[in-house]
């Protein structure tokens, strides 16, 4: 398993609770990329409804995506409650605005067509919209109580630690720089010089892929996703924002999503620039968001900004391909949080062990690639301090410079075993741990 984030770790949790010899091989620490730092929602589906689903598939096919898809959330809060993951969440629903007349009109028949499969969902008029957002800036919306929010950094340590339990073994500071196929078995090698062979190979880099196979990084479309966090707010003006705790996204193309944490803070995120950012004024679009829509927060200061890429497919639905045979590469990112990349896991795509029925998995199967196909760093850990300075965890104990520390509700599993397969050359591969980051400025800040 190559790359460490929600769709290698639920990989690997999956297929080691089968009975399956994995090891996973993470350039960074779990969840270091998008997975941990992006906005923390959950939310069931994909980009388009039902019907848009039937009408593109058949009724075979179509039905079993949507089942897929409308299950996702299901799994991540299941999978909290099964290994007891010390995982702050909240599923109290999905709330998408509306914010034209047209977008109205779809919004209503988009909660008509879940309604009427038996899904807890409800369209808004506007007045009710405005009840439950604490703004009256949407014109209407629809809620989907299958969703809610997670703290996404302590969800993928709570992945890692249970496929640990499971017996997988997982390898952090272990970039892998080639790939090489003899027969039916593969080797991997990481920059350490140590080797892992296989039959198979998960390639789950998603938002931060390279070029480890030829042309896979033009898959996807990587943008970086860029969330804000205020200070914690009171509670008599927390209560005015969100009052029953749901998350929130709205209907346009490069869409606005919102939540509150368990800290009490106003989380806002967007699309930022495409490229790394330089310096605080990267957010600023998004904190200038935030005093618009909630005016009782202007002048309220910003304690986080972060950042992390996604993997957009270009039709929103999620692909796997086989470039080789026993090398998989899903892309799942379609834009409906966090809960996709777990379902598919759990259902596992059907070259890999205990799967058998391509009908299980119904996300497009390809054999030869195609070109075109978020705590978080989570607000109570990672603070901005200006140009290139940062501070870590909470609290008088900061230190700056961009050193990692941990925190004492989430701590890396005790221990990592070593996988019984990785030869010793030149190098080790190294059990994950928190290693020290460079200082490169503001984005260690989200790291």
């Amino acid at each position: 398993m190559i790359g460490a984030g929600f769709a290698g770790l639920s990989t690997a949790l999956h297929l080691a609770e089968a009975g399956v010899s994995v090891v996973v091989l993470e350039s960074h620490e779990p969840g270091w990329g998008g997975s941990g730092r992006n906005g923390g929602q959950v939310i069931p589906g994909i980009k388009y409804d039902p019907s848009e689903i039937l009408a593109k598939f058949g009724p075979v096919a179509g039905e079993a995506l949507i089942g897929f898809v409308g299950s996702t959330a299901d799994l991540v809060f299941d999978l909290i409650a099964k290994h007891g993951m010390d995982v702050p969440h909240r599923r109290a629903g999905w709330i998408q605005g509306a914010h034209t007349p047209a977008m109205v009109e779809t919004v209503k028949r988009r909660s008509a067509e879940w309604q009427a499969r038996g899904v807890d969902a409800q369209f808004l008029d506007h007045d009710a919209a405005a009840s439950l957002l604490g703004t009256d800036r949407y014109l209407a919306g629809w809620v989907d109580r299958r969703a809610g929010g997670v703290q996404p950094l302590a969800y993928a340590r709570g992945l890692a630690k249970a496929a640990l339990a499971a017996g997988a073994a997982i390898h952090g500071q272990s970039k892998v720089v080639s790939l090489t196929r003899s027969g039916a078995t593969w080797t991997v090698r990481t920059t350490q010089g140590a080797t892992v062979t296989a039959p198979r190979v998960v390639v789950a880099t998603n938002g931060y892929t390279g070029d480890l196979i030829p042309k896979l990084r033009q898959t996807v479309i990587r943008p970086n996703s860029f969330i804000v966090a205020t200070q914690p707010l009171s509670d008599n003006v927390a209560g005015t924002i969100l009052p029953e705790g749901q998350v929130v996204s709205d209907t346009r193309q490069l869409l606005l999503y919102f939540r509150k944490d368990h800290q009490n803070r106003l989380l806002m995120g967007g699309r930022g620039p495409f490229r790394e950012p330089k310096d605080a004024a990267d957010w600023a679009h998004l904190e200038r968001v935030v005093g618009k829509m909630y005016p009782q927060l202007k002048g309220v200061p910003f304690d986080f900004r972060w950042c992390g890429r996604v993997a957009l497919t270009r039709d929103f639905l999620p692909h796997l391909h086989e470039p080789e045979p026993g090398l998989l590469r899903a892309a799942e990112r379609h834009g409906q949080g966090d809960g996709g990349l777990h379902r598919h896991r759990r259902q596992g795509p059907p070259a890999l062990p205990g799967r058998a029925d391509h009908a299980a998995a119904p996300a497009r199967a390809e054999r030869t690639l195609r070109l075109g196909d978020h705590r978080l760093v989570p607000p109570h850990r990672w603070r901005h301090e200006g140009q290139g300075g940062l501070s870590a965890g909470s609290g008088p104990s900061r230190r700056r410079h961009g050193s990692l520390r941990r925190s004492a509700r989430h701590r890396p599993p005790a221990r990592c075993r070593s996988p019984s397969r990785i030869r010793r050359s030149t190098g080790t591969a190294r059990h994950w741990r928190y290693p020290a980051a460079s200082r490169t400025g503001p984005t260690e800040s989200s790291r």
